[in-house]
């Protein structure tokens, strides 16, 4: 399987080099030349697999350049019980007898369902580098669980530097000390001064300086890095699975969204067949996604307009794997897809209404929904009370939206994407009473912290990461 950019024809090479590369040199994003589908039958020989089994006949397709037993055992390794504390790796369970299920996301050694496709590049970074005898310092930017799900995959890999961007001030206490308080030699944690978005540009400018780039071994591990969102797709393979449907059944999900890569993902494991309805993505009051999938406009949203709320995770106003789904709804038209991207870059909206595109956009299955802080607060409540289950606030926003769509006989998987314990100031307001955390997490918000806060300059950026591999070299 090679790989293009979503701005261009050239080749960017097989599954080991997007790994390791990023950003397409054009800016865009690596997209498989053509997505692999099953048919029925082969779909239902995929019913009860393990789910390391399930995640290499998943998968496998677009990794063909990696020796098939060296591919088993690093996804024997990555989903592993003791990892993910569940043999299931991510459980399915029934909210009563209501037709929503909740997909375990969160069991991972984060508390995010980050750490489903963080672990698996972890060691495929290390299997691919040792190979090549290479290094790689990953440049990164969170809202609050890729960072910490990053470093916790990346701890003990020596041939990995981690510099992990985050908005100063923007994450939860819990999520702030998750990160901040890891002290490896590997790590190193900035406190931007901006929001998301701005994290996120600057990983991308320093991603379009190919000299500095080079030079620095610069890699990341964003959802802008296919294998994460190949990785994702199969636990909506799992979830399908698990509710032991009759051949061909359609399944509803709905997947609390700011950068969009989890849902593409589901959008991923549509279109290689699995019988999935309707993809909801759900929105917070950054609701930049909402607004396109009800109107046709994509309109992205400045830092200063990017609101501060209780489900700070999808803060976003500009949602960096929505380019891979326009690429994609246009038949892989990569010049289409660079224009958009060139308006977008100056301002200017996307409006695919009244054209073929915004038709094929409406056939992918793809709805929008928001929550507010009021709605979330009320979820939570409600399937406390109802069921017994506490949820977080952004797992609350993609239940609201799957309740608000849900259709008589359909199953609902709403996706979870954090533990409670995560957002405590948000449960305790919804609930009056604050959720349970893993003992290894107990005090955590006590524990030194590590990190510098930065100006939202590319070049300061530059310099720190310069100065800090050059001392390691010295050292």
């Amino acid at each position: 399987m090679k790989y293009v950019s979503t701005r261009g024809a050239q080749s960017l090479g097989r599954f080991s080099d997007v790994l390791l590369s990023g950003l397409a040199p054009d800016g865009g994003l690596a997209m498989p030349e053509f997505i692999p589908t099953f048919g029925p039958q082969e779909l239902e020989a995929l019913r009860g697999l393990p789910y390391p089994e399930l995640a290499f006949a998943v998968m496998r397709p677009f990794i063909d350049d990696v020796p098939e037993h060296d591919l088993r055992r690093i996804l024997h390794v990555t989903y592993a019980p003791d990892v993910f504390h569940s043999k299931d790796i991510t459980p399915l369970t029934p909210l009563g007898t209501s037709g929503l299920y909740l997909l375990e996301l969160s069991n991972g050694p984060s508390l995010a369902f980050k750490d489903i496709a963080m672990q698996f590049l972890g060691h495929m970074f290390e299997y691919v580098l040792e190979a090549r005898d290479e290094r790689l310092n990953i440049l990164g930017a969170t809202s609050g669980d890729t960072g910490s799900a990053a470093e916790y995959a990346m701890l003990g890999k020596g041939r990995v530097n981690v510099f992990m961007l985050s908005p100063h001030g923007r994450m939860s206490a819990f999520q702030q000390a998750q990160m901040f308080s890891l002290t490896e030699p590997n790590i190193f944690n900035i406190a931007l001064e901006g929001v998301f978005d701005d994290c996120q540009d600057l990983v991308k400018a320093v991603n379009a300086d190919a000299d500095f780039k080079a030079r620095f071994e610069i890699g990341a591990v964003n959802s802008i890095n296919w294998a994460r969102v190949l990785a994702q797709a199969v636990y909506y393979f799992k979830a399908y699975f698990a509710l032991n449907l009759p051949a061909g059944t359609e399944v509803d999900f709905s997947v609390p969204s700011g950068n969009f890569g989890n849902v593409f993902a589901g959008f991923l494991a549509r279109s290689m067949g699995l019988p999935i309805g309707q993809l909801l993505v759900a929105s917070n009051e950054n609701d930049v996604l909402y607004e396109f999938f009800s109107t046709g406009v994509y309109h992205v949203r400045p830092a200063a307009q990017v609101a501060a709320t209780s489900s700070p995770s999808m803060d976003i106003g500009k949602a960096s794997n929505f380019e891979r789904y326009l690429y994609a709804i246009t038949g892989n038209d990569a010049p289409q897809t660079h224009g958009w991207w060139q308006e977008v870059g100056q301002g200017r909206p996307v409006d695919l209404r009244g054209t073929p595109h915004w038709d094929a956009v409406k056939a992918s299955g793809l709805r929008g929904g928001r929550s507010t802080h009021t709605d979330r607060l009320g979820t939570i409540r409600s399937i406390d009370e109802r069921f017994a289950r506490l949820i977080d606030p952004h797992t609350a926003d993609g239940v609201l939206v799957g309740e608000r769509h849900q259709r008589p006989g359909v199953p609902m998987v709403c996706l979870e994407t954090a533990l409670p314990a995560k957002f405590e100031e948000t449960v305790q307001e919804a609930v009056g009473r604050t959720p349970e955390r893993p003992e290894r997490f107990a005090g955590i918000e006590h524990a030194r912290k590590v990190f510098e806060v930065l100006p939202n300059d590319v070049n300061r950026l530059k310099a720190y990461i310069a100065q800090h591999l050059q001392a390691a070299q010295r050292s």
